[in-house]
């Protein structure tokens, strides 16, 4: 049954700028980094003579975050849009598929993005590497793999409470705002205790027990999502 929602769920969000959206977070993040070593690029290739691709993620990584969860924000937000603008929940709550089929598909979608947003990410800071000429025989695969996806996993709770959020909330300028906020102030996450998740994708790529936050973040997004699957089946939808 989730399935056969998972689908209406593609079709819906055809030319709503989804895919725009998910492509250009990382290609953006990977352009922003390309001007900053272009501007720079004598002195930040003696500084990281030694590991030019380490120096490059060093620098890619700090504003993961905060593209993720701007990202996450933005997806949801424009999922959910896509029901609420066309008033469209009470149709769709009537047809014969359970509420949490429905849940379930919009989450597995929005992570599906998600997860392509990070190969992209992935592929883009490979290319800026080969583009300053870092060299393919040095290229860190694994590393790149990591900070594609370790902080996409730890934001996990992240992306279970915009959802929620999202979904329950006609009005998607609080949820918005709260995403926001989120990603400004995970600018100043390495400052947090290592308990604030919001400190938990730049420590799931970088930190010294990375399977914790990993973990930490699997296991704290499905309590979310458990909980916001519960308050969405029992909240009447207008």
């Amino acid at each position: 049954m989730m399935f056969r929602a998972l689908s209406a769920d593609w079709l819906k969000i055809r030319g709503k700028g989804i895919w725009f959206l998910a492509a250009l977070g990382p290609i953006g993040l990977a352009a922003m980094q390309g001007l900053n070593f272009g501007l720079r690029y004598d002195y930040l290739m003696k500084s990281y003579a030694a590991d030019p691709w380490g120096g490059l993620l060093e620098n890619v990584a700090f504003f993961v975050p905060i593209a993720l969860f701007l990202g996450i924000t933005l997806i949801c937000s424009l999922m959910a849009n896509v029901e609420h603008q066309l008033s469209s929940w009470k149709q769709l709550l009537a047809l014969p598929i359970s509420r949490t089929a429905v849940f379930s598909a919009k989450f597995v979608q929005a992570f599906l993005i998600l997860c392509v947003s990070c190969t992209l990410l992935t592929v883009s800071v490979a290319v800026l590497g080969m583009l300053l000429g870092m060299g393919a025989d040095r290229m860190p695969y694994m590393d790149l793999m990591r900070i594609g996806f370790l902080p996409m996993f730890a934001s996990l709770p992240v992306l279970a409470f915009q959802l929620w959020l999202s979904l329950t909330l006609k009005n998607q300028g609080i949820s918005s705002a709260i995403g926001i906020t989120a990603s400004v102030v995970s600018m100043f996450a390495m400052e947090f205790p290592d308990w604030v998740p919001l400190k938990w994708p730049l420590l799931a790529y970088s930190g010294p027990e990375k399977a914790t936050f990993i973990g930490a973040g699997l296991l704290l997004g499905a309590v979310i999502a458990a909980v916001g699957l519960i308050h969405f089946n029992r909240k009447d939808v207008d």
